[in-house]
């Protein structure tokens, strides 16, 4: 297996809102993430890039995305978690880019593919926690996550790992 090495990983929660849909049922939670202190800060900080997040929202909302869910938003990247709508118990996952809306597919190597990022995953694991509890979907749009510091500590360790 080779392993590349990887840029570091500091990412703060920037901002939080709840877009409504003109359907008039479909809801998404938005955690606006930035990533901190990486090359070109324009492409992974929310303050330094060109898209604002009144535009983002804009164009998330022009989008056809339908259901109950969440998003996380990077100026890079944007997934939308979805609560499934074949099964509740489950979350779909996509991802675009949200300077013009196209599709980033989440396939990987060997036949994998990509889940989350740290805050991606820690945002989604609260999330999912809520949802669970909730005994209803208004109930659920209540609850929010809280985090807002997300750092990985190391991130040459499966690297250092695997070549040694």
């Amino acid at each position: 297996m080779e392993i590349s090495s990887c840029l570091s990983y500091r990412a703060i929660l920037d901002d939080f809102q709840i877009l409504c849909k003109d359907d008039g049922k479909s809801i998404f939670k938005v955690y606006y993430c930035s990533i901190v202190g990486r090359p070109q800060p324009e492409r992974y900080e929310w303050r330094y890039s060109a898209l604002s997040k009144e535009k983002f929202a804009a164009d998330f909302l022009a989008m056809p995305c339908q259901g109950i869910g969440f998003l996380t938003a990077f100026p890079h990247i944007c997934k939308v978690f979805c609560y499934a709508s074949k099964s509740e118990t489950l979350q779909y996952v996509c991802a675009f880019k949200p300077g013009d809306g196209s599709p980033i597919g989440l396939e990987r190597d060997a036949g994998y593919y990509e889940f989350a990022c740290l805050a991606e995953a820690l945002l989604a694991a609260d999330e999912f926690s809520a949802w669970a509890s909730a005994d209803s979907v208004e109930q659920y749009l209540q609850q929010r996550s809280f985090l807002d510091s997300f750092n990985i500590e190391n991130h040459a360790k499966l690297q250092k790992y695997w070549n040694s």
